[in-house]
């Protein structure tokens, strides 16, 4: 009986990896230095005294939360370093997600984004939480394929906030021509919609995309579970 080895994958073998690293740092370089120096790059609600320490705070564990997320996915280093990846996921759930998400909620309702954007950013908090939460369960119970596909979305749900900058400009893009027309020129009110509009894109359009993958997955491993009988009768006959 002859059998062969499974060739290991090497970790340069997922030609997204990299891209991805590439631009959490880079986001990260342009959005952490104003709070570093107690400053911000969102207005703050002056008559809530609460709203800068909140959103410091969720920008803060926000950061340990992208910079996990982005190991926990990686296959290679998931692979490589079994106990790593558990210990990092241990950090993601309750040093990223779960302070994130509930600073995330109190920032939310004293933003200045207007009622639409409070609302969505509230609402991808919640969601988060709850997604994180049923991956965790799942991997305590050793549900290792639901647990897979939860962090898939949490994962999506985390790095909205990288694509949220893109929605930004797409929206105002978007909506530049009607400034005259529908807004009598009033810059800050485009800006304010299209800022609420970017905040909702941003998780729902990455949860989508996350959906499809899972689903796309699904397939092929369907796909293969039914070539695997045909291959046998072949080899049969």
């Amino acid at each position: 009986m002859v059998t062969t080895a499974t060739p290991k994958r090497s970790f340069w073998r997922r030609p997204w990896v990299a891209p991805m690293f590439v631009v959490m740092a880079a986001f990260l370089a342009f959005s952490l230095p104003p709070y570093l120096t107690g400053g911000s790059r969102v207005a703050i609600r002056e008559n809530a005294p609460w709203h800068q320490p909140t959103l410091v705070g969720h920008i803060g564990f926000g950061t340990i939360a992208l910079i996990m997320c982005g190991f926990q996915v990686w296959p290679w280093f998931r692979a490589k370093y079994p106990l790593a990846h558990r210990r990092m996921g241990r950090v993601y759930v309750f040093a990223g997600v779960l302070p994130t998400a509930l600073l995330g909620i109190v920032a939310s309702l004293t933003s200045v984004v207007g009622i639409v954007g409070r609302v969505g950013n509230a609402t991808l908090c919640v969601v988060w939480l709850l997604v994180t939460y049923r991956g965790y369960k799942s991997a305590r119970r050793r549900q290792f394929g639901d647990h897979r596909r939860w962090m898939v979305r949490s994962f999506a749900l985390c790095t909205s906030i990288v694509v949220n900058r893109l929605w930004i400009g797409i929206m105002l893009g978007l909506l530049m021509p009607f400034l005259e027309l529908e807004y009598d020129g009033d810059m800050d009110r485009l800006i304010l919609d299209a800022a609420g509009a970017s905040i909702w894109l941003s998780w729902v359009v990455n949860l989508l995309i996350a959906e499809w993958w899972l689903d796309k997955g699904k397939g092929k491993a369907r796909a293969k579970r039914g070539a695997a009988p045909a291959r046998e009768a072949e080899a049969v006959g």
